[in-house]
C-alpha cells in the first residue's frame, strides 16, 4: 500500500510534539546529572598471552564509565535531535518526511540507542572491551539498516522491499542474544546474584526495542493509519520517550540512588 503524504496540519504537529519532547529529555537529563551518585561499571581487556588455543588471562581493568553521565548522554541526543528537527533544520526535517524518511532519527539512534544497548550488555556483564565493540557494530549495523529501508522505499512506489527490514532485525538481534545468555547462564548459578531490576531491564527494553521494529513494519505494510508516514512518525516519538525514560529510571532506580 502506499504511503499518504503527510500533510502541512500534521507537520505543525510534529513540530509542537518535537518542542515538547525536547523539554521532556532536557528535564531528565539535568535530573539525572543532579541526583545520581558516582556509580561506575569497570570495561576489562583481556587479550591472548600465547599461541591459539592458548588458556586466556583474567580480565583486567581498563577503564571504568561512570553510568548517570552516561544516561544523560543519550538522553541530551534526544533532546537536541528534536529541538533542531523543531528549528535549525525544520525544513530539512519536513522535506524528508514528505519523502517518506527522517534522516535525522536514524543519526541520532545509531548513538543514544547503541549506548543505552551497551548500557543494558554492562548490567549482564557484558563489559570486555571487545564483546562491547561487537555489540556497537552490530547495533549501528541494526540502524542504517532501518534507515534504508525508509531510502529504498519513497511514497510512490510501484514496489516495496523489506529487505533491509529483516537484515536490520538479524544484525539487532545479536546484542539481545548475549544479553540473554548471560542473564540466562547468571540465573542458573547456585547463588542467583542477579537484582530484580535487571530483569526489569531486559525484559521491558527489548518489548519497547521490538516495539520500533513493529512500527517500522506497519508503516510499510500499510495496515491501517501507519498508512500515513506521520502517524509512524508519531509512534516513533512516544516510544523513544518512554524507552529512554524506562531505562534510565529503572538503573536510577537500582544503582544510582543516593
Amino acid at each position: 500500500m502506499e504511503a499518504k503524504t503527510v500533510s502541512d496540519s500534521e507537520m505543525i504537529r510534529l513540530r509542537r510534539w518535537n518542542l515538547s519532547l525536547t523539554l521532556l529529555h532536557a528535564a531528565q537529563v539535568i535530573a539525572v546529572l543532579v541526583l545520581a551518585n558516582g556509580f561506575a561499571i569497570t570495561v576489562t581487556s583481556q587479550f591472548p598471552s600465547g599461541p591459539p588455543g592458548a588458556a586466556s588471562p583474567a580480565p583486567e581493568p581498563l577503564f571504568d564509565v561512570a553510568i548517570g553521565p552516561v544516561i544523560a548522554v543519550f538522553l541530551a541526543l534526544a533532546a537536541l535531535d528534536h529541538l533542531l528537527t523543531a528549528t535549525v533544520f525544520r525544513s530539512r526535517y519536513e522535506k524528508d518526511l514528505r519523502a517518506g524518511m527522517n534522516r535525522f532519527r536514524w543519526i541520532e539512534y545509531s548513538v543514544s540507542a547503541t549506548i543505552m544497548v551497551v548500557l543494558i550488555g554492562f548490567y549482564n556483564g557484558i563489559t570486555g572491551i571487545t564483546a562491547v565493540v561487537l555489540v556497537v557494530g552490530a547495533n549501528v549495523a541494526m540502524i542504517l539498516f532501518g534507515w534504508l529501508q525508509e531510502v529504498m522505499n519513497p511514497p510512490g512506489r510501484a514496489h516495496t522491499t523489506m529487505l533491509p527490514f529483516w537484515f536490520g532485525c538479524i544484525a539487532g538481534a545479536a546484542p539481545w542474544v548475549a544479553i540473554l545468555v548471560n542473564l540466562i547462564g547468571a540465573s542458573g548459578g547456585d547463588a542467583n546474584q542477579v537484582p530484580g531490576f535487571v530483569y526489569g531491564i531486559v525484559v521491558s527494553l527489548f518489548v519497547f526495542f521490538m516495539s520500533f521494529a513493529v512500527n517500522q513494519w506497519l508503516q510499510y505494510r500499510g495496515v491501517g493509519k501507519w498508512a500515513n508516514y506521520g502517524y509512524g512518525e508519531k509512534v516513533y516519538l512516544v516510544l523513544s520517550l518512554v524507552a529512554k525514560s524506562a531505562l534510565a529510571w529503572q538503573i536510577f532506580a537500582g544503582s544510582l540512588a543516593v
